[in-house]
């Protein structure tokens, strides 16, 4: 625990990966595997060169999506990922994106019809009793296997919590809610609110694991303005943390029509008050805060600037951050997704690597104030 409070400590990137799909993806730009996109050795080796020392593995549950729910297969490819993050003398945090009665496709609902076919839309989570204990169950397997794992500093136990939009049916009867205020005010305490869902799966981590610290965000895609809505619960190493893509028409913008530039249209001021949102959380409660996933596609204009501040602010308070999203050396996946992928500079058409574009030049002026790495905790451990 002695990681997350008292001034910035960790600074580095989520990793991501899912399933594959043969049917929908091929298999070649997510790679031959049943998890992809693969992540190498040299990959964890070049980010840790870079000076990085924290990686959220934003990663597949280690039990099945649909009923009846077990452990499967993911387990080994985490396993692996682990291994080689501590080989980079980095830490890990591991962040659940899927579970029972959760898969990979509520994150893109809205691309049904496009690439991909409602059947692989499971929402289930939200409305099913068995599946929200079996996600509880699943955490605290997840445990038993981790606790004594000396570079593990945290469980992210639901990759934004999202009821507040998708409901039971995002096809047909969608909440499609954003008001927090909202939101809480008809849901409060149903099996939509997050706030009666995650107290289970923290009491079952603590059956077997007292000590790892365990990070909670916020219902609405864990975005700051849902912060204050999340209720603290009665444990001291519970991290209360934010995914900070405010405000999203600039972080999430289009490579061409009329753009969002910072700091014209977006000044420092609203970073400020995003920023003041988790100060008055963390002292109201008097639990430590951190942004665990940040960003903007690469062509927004004054990105590096955007970076730049939003960055400084974090380490002003004294929170960790993770940027999105460090991508492995594979060719295929780099062409086709690219928007995040700071290390190929702003320009829209360019996805190779860049070594000296403004966006990694600023990253890197964060990431050389790390000085804890792994190998001091092993040695500990």
């Amino acid at each position: 625990m002695a990681y997350w409070p008292g001034g910035t400590k960790l600074r580095g990137v989520n990793i991501y990966q899912r399933k594959v799909y043969p049917e929908l993806d091929g298999n070649v730009y997510m790679g031959k595997g049943f998890i992809g996109p693969p992540y190498i050795q040299e990959d964890f080796d070049r980010l840790s060169a870079l000076g990085a020392n924290y990686v959220i593995i934003s990663h597949p549950g280690i039990f099945t999506e649909d009923f009846p729910y077990h452990p499967e297969e993911v387990i080994q490819n985490l396993n692996v990922i682990l291994d080689r993050v501590e080989n980079a003398d980095m830490f890990a945090v591991i962040s659940f994106r899927t579970g029972p009665g959760r898969s990979e496709f509520t994150f893109f609902w809205d691309e049904v019809g496009d690439w991909v076919g409602a059947n692989y839309l499971n929402h289930n989570v939200w409305k099913d009793p068995e599946a929200q204990a079996t996600w509880a169950d699943m955490w605290r397997y997840t445990a038993e296997l981790y606790r004594d794992n000396p570079i593990v500093l945290g469980y992210d136990l639901m990759v934004e919590p999202n009821a507040n939009e998708v409901g039971i049916d995002v096809l047909e009867d969608n909440l499609d809610i954003f008001d927090p205020h909202y939101f809480y005010v008809s849901y409060e305490d149903t099996m939509y609110d997050w706030n009666q869902f995650y107290p289970k799966i923290v009491e079952s981590i603590r059956t077997v694991d007292q000590e790892t610290p365990i990070l909670v965000g916020g219902m609405g895609y864990s975005a700051i303005n849902w912060l204050p809505y999340l209720r603290p619960v009665n444990d001291d190493r519970i991290l209360y943390m934010v995914h900070q893509y405010d405000p999203y028409d600039y972080t999430h913008q289009k490579p061409h029509g009329r753009k969002v530039v910072y700091p014209e249209d977006v000044q420092q001021e609203y970073l400020e008050g995003l920023i003041d949102t988790m100060i008055s959380y963390s002292e109201n409660y008097q639990v430590p805060v951190a942004c665990n996933e940040f960003g903007a596609v690469r062509w927004s204009p004054g990105g590096y600037q955007y970076l730049d501040d939003l960055m400084g602010l974090f380490d002003q308070q004294g929170y960790n951050h993770a940027i999105w999203v460090w991508h492995p050396l594979l060719e295929p996946y780099n062409q086709k997704v690219h928007a995040f992928n700071f290390r190929t500079g702003s320009g829209p058409k360019h996805w190779e690597d860049n070594p000296h574009n403004d966006l990694l030049r600023i990253i890197q002026k964060y990431w050389a104030r790390n000085t804890c790495r792994a190998s001091q905790q092993i040695l500990m451990h």
